[in-house]
């Protein structure tokens, strides 16, 4: 059997498990590193590689935890959780204030992507004090993790901006025309609006159906993470909105989400909205706010370098690809699944798309698939995963938001209903962009 299938099986297996997610990737990736012909030594190497190249993303991780932390002491989130549990009094208001909470989080995470292309700093900031309001409506927070990850993956799928023209411009046509394919005149968003649209079908599914239900959550839970001994004042208002401007600002600017989120927190003792005696103990919440999708995102980059190390990649391809000869229709489909194994086990699309680009494209040229055909295929194959993977900062962002309370399971609120109503509906929307294009 494929090394990468066993790795990534086992991964998935251990996490649905109750098996935490730094064990189920570090069991994950020895047994793939073995059964893929790596020796112990090699596996670790290969292993201890990968996680140099999680640092940095853990580090800004910590940063915005702490930042965060110091938002939320500053009482500017809170006031606006004040102001939105006041409209709550009107029993006329609460239905068209869950509606609005939605699609407030919604815009936010799209413009994440593209306008103010900041990725997920926003979730730590904005989630945590809106708990308390996503419970008085009893909005059932995986229709929340839902709507959050459709903002965070549909916009680079789809729009050439921002994130979206990494992802489609320099990493999807980039790619596939160095491997041997003219794209020149491909329009990347025609070729990947069906895949789009299955991202849609299966946001307004978990939204108006799966997670329409109320359910309730402890608000003392809540009142303990988030509101107690929260002062309100206009100093720390304005310094929490400065700093927030300036941490976008930087980010932007130097395009280091560290950075952004250490000038934002320096701010803040600077101005002396944080007083400098507490900066340490803010500093070490915010740490234990962010530990886990840090220790996370650590070792799930050394998994995917096991995975790549094993050079078993092409082989899962060619196996899936040779089963059904001519037959496009079953190659499609097979290509497809084989991109979200990987992407599972990598957690990161951009990351996949460069290692099956070299493999898709002969396959498609051979199998007869046209240019824009080829774009949709290795563009979802890319995709699929990126939702509903343990590993992936699509799924860690929205559980490092929710679950400060402790009443949000990563695996069973996020990956789950992420991975059931956006893989399923993109695999499906994929296989008939690659058929009619």
């Amino acid at each position: 059997m494929n090394a990468i299938l066993i790795a990534v099986t086992l991964m998935l297996a251990l996490t649905l498990a109750r098996t935490h997610v730094v064990i189920s990737l570090l069991l994950g990736a020895l047994v793939g590193g073995l059964s893929g012909g790596l020796d112990l030594a090699q596996t670790l190497a290969a292993f201890n590689k990968g996680i140099t190249n999680g640092a940095a993303v853990a580090l800004s991780y910590a940063l915005l935890g702490a930042f965060a932390v110091a938002i939320a002491k500053s009482g500017l989130p809170h006031a606006l959780a004040d102001a939105a549990v006041a409209r709550l009094q009107r029993s006329d208001g609460r239905t068209r204030l869950k509606w609005l909470l939605l699609a407030l989080l919604a815009v936010v995470s799209v413009m994440s992507q593209n306008l103010v292309p900041i990725h997920i700093a926003f979730i730590p900031l904005l989630i945590p004090p809106l708990l308390y309001v996503m419970a008085r409506l009893q909005l059932d927070r995986r229709a929340v993790a839902c709507v959050i990850t459709f903002g965070l993956v549909t916009p680079y799928m789809l729009f050439p901006v921002g994130f979206g023209d990494i992802f489609l411009n320099q990493i999807l046509l980039g790619n596939i025309a160095k491997a041997g394919m003219d794209v020149s005149g491909v329009n990347v968003m025609h070729a990947m609006a069906i895949p789009a649209a299955g991202m849609l079908v299966g946001l307004l599914l978990a939204v108006f159906v799966s997670y329409r239900k109320p359910r309730s959550y402890s608000l003392g839970k809540i009142e303990n993470a988030e509101r107690t001994g929260t002062r309100i004042s206009r100093k720390g208002t304005v310094t929490a909105l400065l700093a927030i401007a300036c941490a976008f600002a930087v980010q932007l600017y130097s395009d280091s989400m560290l950075l952004g989120a250490l000038c934002g927190f320096l701010l803040f003792i600077a101005t002396g909205a944080l007083k400098w005696r507490e900066a340490d103990d803010v500093f070490s919440d915010g740490m234990k706010l962010m530990a886990m999708i840090g220790f996370v995102m650590i070792t799930a980059q050394g998994f995917a370098e096991v995975l790549t190390a094993t050079d078993q990649i092409g082989e899962l391809v060619s196996a899936s690809a040779s089963l059904f000869g001519d037959n496009r229709g079953m190659a499609a489909f097979a290509m497809l699944f084989v991109g979200l194994v990987v992407t599972m086990g990598i957690g990161s699309s951009f990351s996949t798309v460069p290692i099956l680009t070299a493999i898709y494209v002969p396959l498609c040229i051979q199998l007869g698939f046209s240019p824009l055909a080829t774009v949709a295929i290795i563009g979802t194959a890319g995709a699929l995963g990126d939702a509903g993977s343990p590993a992936s900062d699509s799924t860690l962002g929205p559980t490092s938001g929710l679950n400060v309370d402790g009443q949000h399971d990563h695996m069973r609120d996020t990956v789950i209903p992420t991975f059931l109503h956006y893989n399923l509906p993109l695999l499906a929307a994929g296989w008939a962009a690659a058929l009619v294009l």
